[in-house]
Protein backbone atom coordinates (compact mmCIF):
# COMPACT_ATOMS: atom_id res chain seq x y z
CA UNK A 1 0.00 0.00 0.00
CA UNK A 2 1.43 3.27 -1.19
CA UNK A 3 1.17 6.03 1.83
CA UNK A 4 1.17 9.68 1.63
CA UNK A 5 2.29 12.31 3.64
CA UNK A 6 -0.58 14.99 4.47
CA UNK A 7 0.78 18.27 5.50
CA UNK A 8 -1.30 21.07 7.58
CA UNK A 9 -1.87 24.10 5.38
CA UNK A 10 1.40 25.62 7.61
CA UNK A 11 3.04 22.70 6.45
CA UNK A 12 3.11 20.93 10.02
CA UNK A 13 2.86 17.22 9.71
CA UNK A 14 -0.56 15.86 10.01
CA UNK A 15 -1.12 12.26 9.31
CA UNK A 16 -0.67 9.36 7.04
CA UNK A 17 -3.13 8.52 4.84
CA UNK A 18 -3.91 6.20 1.63
CA UNK A 19 -2.88 6.94 -2.23
CA UNK A 20 -6.53 7.19 -2.64
CA UNK A 21 -7.30 9.57 0.30
CA UNK A 22 -4.46 11.50 -0.92
CA UNK A 23 -6.31 11.99 -4.57
CA UNK A 24 -9.82 12.47 -3.40
CA UNK A 25 -8.38 15.62 -1.16
CA UNK A 26 -6.44 16.80 -4.24
CA UNK A 27 -9.08 16.18 -6.56
CA UNK A 28 -11.99 17.72 -4.63
CA UNK A 29 -9.22 20.53 -4.42
CA UNK A 30 -9.13 20.33 -0.78
CA UNK A 31 -5.02 19.58 -1.08
CA UNK A 32 -2.33 20.02 -3.72
CA UNK A 33 0.48 17.91 -4.89
CA UNK A 34 4.16 19.15 -3.03
CA UNK A 35 6.06 16.06 -3.98
CA UNK A 36 5.12 13.18 -6.38
CA UNK A 37 6.91 10.08 -7.60
CA UNK A 38 8.07 9.62 -11.13
CA UNK A 39 5.56 7.51 -12.25
CA UNK A 40 1.94 8.34 -12.88
CA UNK A 41 -1.07 7.31 -11.51
CA UNK A 42 -3.25 6.38 -14.72
CA UNK A 43 -7.68 6.24 -14.47
CA UNK A 44 -9.77 5.46 -17.79
CA UNK A 45 -9.89 8.51 -19.31
CA UNK A 46 -6.58 10.78 -17.93
CA UNK A 47 -3.26 10.59 -16.00
CA UNK A 48 -2.48 12.43 -12.75
CA UNK A 49 0.16 13.50 -10.88
CA UNK A 50 1.40 10.24 -7.70
CA UNK A 51 0.87 12.03 -5.04
CA UNK A 52 3.80 11.53 -2.30
CA UNK A 53 3.49 14.57 -0.17
CA UNK A 54 -0.01 17.08 0.11
CA UNK A 55 -0.61 20.07 1.96
CA UNK A 56 -4.18 20.82 2.65
CA UNK A 57 -5.46 23.90 1.11
CA UNK A 58 -7.61 25.49 4.17
CA UNK A 59 -5.44 24.98 7.77
CA UNK A 60 -6.86 22.09 9.80
CA UNK A 61 -6.58 23.18 13.88
CA UNK A 62 -5.10 20.55 15.69
CA UNK A 63 -6.43 19.96 19.33
CA UNK A 64 -3.48 19.79 21.20
CA UNK A 65 -5.47 18.68 24.48
CA UNK A 66 -6.30 15.71 23.14
CA UNK A 67 -3.50 13.01 24.37
CA UNK A 68 -3.15 9.99 22.49
CA UNK A 69 -3.48 6.79 24.23
CA UNK A 70 -0.51 4.97 25.68
CA UNK A 71 0.08 1.42 23.17
CA UNK A 72 3.48 -0.56 23.66
CA UNK A 73 4.54 0.37 20.14
CA UNK A 74 4.25 4.23 21.01
CA UNK A 75 6.07 4.06 24.50
CA UNK A 76 8.75 2.34 23.13
CA UNK A 77 9.36 4.26 20.42
CA UNK A 78 9.16 7.25 22.31
CA UNK A 79 12.20 6.33 24.82
CA UNK A 80 13.86 4.84 21.74
CA UNK A 81 13.43 1.39 22.34
CA UNK A 82 15.73 1.09 25.64
CA UNK A 83 15.05 0.83 29.06
CA UNK A 84 14.45 4.16 31.01
CA UNK A 85 16.38 3.05 33.70
CA UNK A 86 19.98 1.30 32.22
CA UNK A 87 19.79 1.80 29.00
CA UNK A 88 19.56 -1.48 27.69
CA UNK A 89 18.29 -2.29 24.64
CA UNK A 90 17.50 -5.73 25.34
CA UNK A 91 14.44 -7.89 23.49
CA UNK A 92 12.52 -8.03 26.60
CA UNK A 93 11.11 -5.00 27.04
CA UNK A 94 8.07 -4.23 29.38
CA UNK A 95 6.53 -1.35 30.38
CA UNK A 96 6.72 0.38 34.33
CA UNK A 97 4.73 2.30 36.02
CA UNK A 98 7.22 4.99 37.68
CA UNK A 99 4.45 5.29 40.37
CA UNK A 100 3.15 2.17 40.70
CA UNK A 101 -0.72 1.37 40.27
CA UNK A 102 -0.63 -0.05 43.73
CA UNK A 103 0.35 2.88 45.10
CA UNK A 104 -2.06 5.42 42.66
CA UNK A 105 -0.22 6.26 39.68
CA UNK A 106 -1.81 5.99 36.67
CA UNK A 107 -1.37 4.84 33.15
CA UNK A 108 -0.45 8.10 31.59
CA UNK A 109 2.45 9.25 29.31
CA UNK A 110 4.09 11.22 32.42
CA UNK A 111 4.14 7.86 34.90
CA UNK A 112 4.73 5.11 32.28
CA UNK A 113 8.17 4.66 30.63
CA UNK A 114 10.00 1.00 29.11
CA UNK A 115 12.04 -1.12 31.04
CA UNK A 116 13.67 -4.06 30.77
CA UNK A 117 12.93 -7.00 32.47
CA UNK A 118 15.44 -7.25 35.13
CA UNK A 119 14.76 -3.36 35.90
CA UNK A 120 10.66 -3.93 36.02
CA UNK A 121 11.68 -6.97 38.61
CA UNK A 122 14.13 -4.73 40.77
CA UNK A 123 11.90 -2.11 40.96
CA UNK A 124 8.52 -3.83 41.76
CA UNK A 125 6.03 -2.07 43.12
CA UNK A 126 8.44 0.66 45.02
CA UNK A 127 9.05 3.85 44.09
CA UNK A 128 11.86 5.30 42.65
CA UNK A 129 13.27 6.95 46.41
CA UNK A 130 12.70 3.96 47.71
CA UNK A 131 15.46 2.00 45.16
CA UNK A 132 19.12 3.17 44.32
CA UNK A 133 17.45 3.24 40.11
CA UNK A 134 17.17 6.60 38.18
CA UNK A 135 15.39 7.45 35.06
CA UNK A 136 18.22 8.42 32.44
CA UNK A 137 15.07 11.26 30.71
CA UNK A 138 11.82 12.13 32.73
CA UNK A 139 8.59 10.53 31.08
CA UNK A 140 6.66 13.00 28.94
CA UNK A 141 3.78 12.72 25.90
CA UNK A 142 5.56 12.45 22.46
CA UNK A 143 5.64 14.41 19.93
CA UNK A 144 2.86 14.52 17.51
CA UNK A 145 5.23 13.49 14.72
CA UNK A 146 6.00 10.12 16.42
CA UNK A 147 2.76 9.10 15.16
CA UNK A 148 3.40 9.61 11.71
CA UNK A 149 6.47 7.00 12.24
CA UNK A 150 4.46 4.62 13.73
CA UNK A 151 1.69 4.82 11.08
CA UNK A 152 4.09 5.13 7.81
CA UNK A 153 5.60 1.33 7.28
CA UNK A 154 9.02 2.82 6.64
CA UNK A 155 9.60 7.11 5.95
CA UNK A 156 10.47 8.11 2.28
CA UNK A 157 13.18 9.98 1.60
CA UNK A 158 10.68 12.58 0.22
CA UNK A 159 9.67 12.93 3.43
CA UNK A 160 12.52 14.32 5.57
CA UNK A 161 12.20 17.89 4.78
CA UNK A 162 8.69 17.71 5.90
CA UNK A 163 9.36 16.10 8.88
CA UNK A 164 10.93 17.91 12.22
CA UNK A 165 14.53 16.74 13.15
CA UNK A 166 15.25 15.59 16.15
CA UNK A 167 15.34 18.98 17.64
CA UNK A 168 11.66 19.66 16.66
CA UNK A 169 11.94 22.01 13.53
CA UNK A 170 11.04 21.35 10.04
CA UNK A 171 13.52 21.71 7.41
CA UNK A 172 11.01 22.60 4.77
CA UNK A 173 8.34 25.80 4.89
Amino acid sequence: MHQVLVLNASYEPLNVCSLRRAHVLVFKGRAEVLEQLDRPLRSATDTYAWPHVIRLVNYVRVPRAVQRKISRRALFARDGWRCAYCGTASGRLTLDHVVPRSRGGGSVWENVVTSCAPCNLHKGNRLLEETAMQLRTPPRPPAPVLFIHLAATRIPHGWQRYLPDSAGTATAA
